[in-house]
Formats: structure tokens, C-alpha cells, sequence
């Protein structure tokens, strides 16, 4: 790999290498509120397979996270009613900065500052790889999505919608 390609370590590339979690690394030009649709296009990959990393939180305030396709949005009343919970809605982009450890748009579900509950849109599992963020705004990391059960205990769910 050429030295330009690479990204100093974050949280998450830390807790991968911890793991010894083969990934792929995919630097791209960050573009404010560009999204997951936005690295998918400059990096050339199907935006089904980019992974969004979100963080909400439940009537309680209590957070968790979510794994979405990025290409689809999440539906909350179908999230909130397959966890359990009475409502659940995106978090205020400083608290999920509080919680994930991370910034908004460079958020990771490896190395969190908190310990939150994840759950995955199943259909992202039958994916034989998937691009999700590695800790930091413009850099998408490759691997196997069964590492997301395997690390984070991530719990499959049903809760997409087209974009």
C-alpha cells in the first residue's frame, strides 16, 4: 500500500487490528453532509454495500446504535417496536458525538466511547463485504459484515426504507 493511502489509527482500526479483523482501507475526500451516498459514488462502490454507522436513542435517552445500508433510511416505529422500546429517534449530532466518541460523519460502531447496543438491517449480513466507517470523516474500512455480530454482538433487525 503506498504511504498516501494510509490513515493514522483510530478507534476503530485499533480494535480491528486488536482482533486481528482482515480490512480493506478506502480514504475519500469528505464532503459535509455528502453521506454515505456521497462515498459511495467518489469510491465507486454500490451505496447498498456502504455502511451507515447511527446513533440514536430510545424515550429514555438511553443509546444505541445503527447499521444501515446507505441507501436506505431507517424506520424508527419499525426499529423501536422489533428492540422493544417505545420510541426510538436520532440523536442531536453533539450528543452522538458524546456517545460514539467520534464526529458526526466519521463515526465508527468499533471503538466507541460508550458501550451501546447495535443493531444491524439484516439484509446487510447477506452481503458478502460491506464498507463502513473507520473512525474518522472520509475513510470507509472493508470487511466480512458478520464481524459487526462477532465484535459488537450487533442484533439483526428489519427496519429499512427506500431512501
Amino acid at each position: 500500500m503506498a504511504k498516501k493511502d494510509h490513515v493514522s489509527e483510530t478507534p476503530a482500526t485499533q480494535l480491528l487490528k486488536a482482533n486481528k479483523v482482515a480490512f480493506t482501507e478506502h480514504p475519500y475526500e469528505y464532503l459535509e453532509h455528502g453521506g454515505a451516498q456521497h462515498s459511495a459514488a467518489v469510491l465507486g462502490f454500490d451505496p447498498f454495500t456502504v455502511v451507515k454507522t447511527l446513533i440514536m436513542q430510545d424515550q429514555d435517552a438511553k443509546p444505541l446504535v445503527v447499521l444501515m445500508h446507505g441507501n436506505r433510511k431507517v424506520s424508527t416505529k419499525n426499529l423501536a417496536r422489533q428492540i422493544g422500546v417505545k420510541s426510538v429517534e436520532p440523536c442531536a449530532p453533539d450528543v452522538a458525538n458524546k456517545h460514539s466518541g467520534y464526529l458526526v460523519g466519521g463515526t465508527s460502531p468499533f471503538g466507541t466511547r460508550k458501550n451501546m447496543p447495535v443493531f444491524i438491517e439484516s439484509t446487510i449480513l447477506e452481503l458478502p463485504r460491506i464498507c463502513i466507517n473507520g473512525g474518522r470523516r472520509g475513510y470507509l474500512v472493508g470487511l466480512d459484515p458478520q464481524v459487526c455480530v462477532q465484535l459488537l454482538g450487533a442484533k439483526p433487525v428489519q427496519c429499512a426504507l427506500e431512501e
